[in-house]
């Protein structure tokens, strides 16, 4: 099993013109809870079905086990989830070495736009473009499994 080591930014600028690709997600959750979560995620014409462990204290990292899987299954498998599904559009950017993905919510998550980092290690030092805002690495209400619950459109802002 892998160890993922992500950092999460809200997006406060344009990063279009240095999209290298983009595609649809649509993902739900099977589990979701304090120590794990249970994911399956249709990207464009692939499918995946993934098991996270809870992130350490910083919101970093965490262990991921992901496997490919036939597109039925995942679509059957959505309709299995439970609770609300996140729908996406990601857009990959190669930027200072390493590839930012920007996240585009729509749906009940609709005017959320977030830029993730993965990283080899939490201490991998990393340029940020100047359209990347806030760091929300460690709160708990930007993860997707939250949004699944808690969507982005029933936040008080």
């Amino acid at each position: 099993m892998g160890l993922e080591i992500e950092r999460k930014f809200l997006v406060r600028g344009d990063f279009e013109p240095m999209v290298a690709r983009r595609s649809r997600i649509v993902q739900g959750y099977l589990c979701s809870d304090e120590v794990r979560t249970v994911r399956v995620r249709i990207c464009g014409d692939e499918a995946f079905l993934t098991i996270k462990s809870a992130t350490n204290e910083r919101g970093w990292s965490r262990y991921e086990f992901e496997q490919t899987i036939p597109l039925a299954d995942a679509e059957e498998l959505l309709t299995l989830c439970c609770s609300g599904v996140i729908e996406k559009v990601r857009h990959w950017i190669p930027f200072a070495g390493h590839t930012w993905e920007v996240d585009i919510f729509y749906g009940d998550n609709a005017g959320l736009v977030m830029a993730e980092i993965e990283l080899p290690s939490e201490d991998e030092p990393f340029e940020k473009p100047c359209w990347v805002g806030e760091e929300v690495s460690g709160d708990p209400r930007y993860y997707n499994a939250m949004l699944s619950r808690h969507p982005f459109s029933q936040w008080e802002k």
